[in-house]
């Protein structure tokens, strides 16, 4: 893990402040998503991608009723289902 040297304090809410060069440098925007992870006693911050609910998968993904799945895994479901061969 890289040290950037910057120190943030939470406000009132518990909110926290990047700079400007850290959002630009990583490509993050305005409004954008991040999802929050907890890694022993660390958060980690990562933009959100959506991914396939079974693989991970971040490529040709559907939405199906609010969840994101890859044609991949719809063409195995359809394997397992009897669909297709």
């Amino acid at each position: 893990m890289k040290s950037t040297g910057i120190v943030r304090r939470l406000d009132e809410l518990g909110r926290i402040t990047l700079p400007i060069e850290l959002r630009r440098t990583l490509g993050v925007s305005e409004r954008d998503p991040l999802e929050i992870f907890v890694e022993e006693d660390r958060i980690i911050l990562q933009k959100y991608e959506p991914t396939d609910i079974f693989t991970g998968d971040k490529n040709e993904l559907f939405d199906f009723y609010g969840k994101k799945v890859s044609r991949e895994s719809i063409s195995q479901l359809a394997k397992i289902a009897g669909i297709i061969e």
